[in-house]
């Protein structure tokens, strides 16, 4: 019997993307065959810092120069907009990847694997804790101390730095 690929969809806005979100890839990356990385195009969240092709730049950026080349290699950079559920069924990916901080990040994320399991029964949501020393990280926290010229060298890779510098204050 014949093993089949096993892929899963890492979604989110990665606006920036942390040492948190990359962390969280590379395991994802070391359980499945291939982990789509994938911006979301999202309505409801407010106007993204970077646009969308900056984004998969830097991202794409972030993971070459961060991951090992053998883990690198098994991480695709894509973009989508409307439902993971639905773009997790087009790439015929089984499973949703998502990142826990905290206790408190676990609600919001219960909820929605519970919904994205009554849409898609197919599809399952995979939980993976961020390292501890990530655990207080968000593209919010970094976005701000950003704004403030504070430093994210210890929060985000080279490639968001660099990006952060030449835009300017980000709020």
């Amino acid at each position: 019997m014949a093993s089949q690929t096993k892929i899963a969809v890492y979604a989110g806005s990665f606006d920036p993307i942390t040492y948190g979100h990359l962390d969280v890839v590379a395991r994802a990356a070391a359980v499945f065959d291939r982990v789509h990385l994938a911006v979301l195009l999202n309505p409801q969240k407010a106007a993204a810092t970077f646009p969308t092709e900056t984004r998969l730049q830097v991202i794409r950026e972030a993971v070459g120069d961060e991951l090992a080349p053998d883990v690198a290699s098994r991480i695709d950079v894509t973009s989508f907009d409307g439902l993971t559920v639905d773009y997790c069924r087009k790439l015929g990916a089984g499973f949703i990847v998502r990142g826990l901080r905290a206790v408190s990040d676990f609600e919001s994320e219960l909820q929605m694997a519970h919904t994205n399991r009554k849409l898609a029964p197919e599809v399952d949501t995979i939980f993976f804790m961020t390292a501890l020393e990530h655990s207080y990280l968000s593209s919010r926290l970094v976005k701000e101390i950003a704004h403030f010229h504070g430093d994210v060298s210890q929060m985000v890779p080279p490639a968001v730095q660099k990006r952060l510098a030449e835009r300017g204050p980000v709020l």
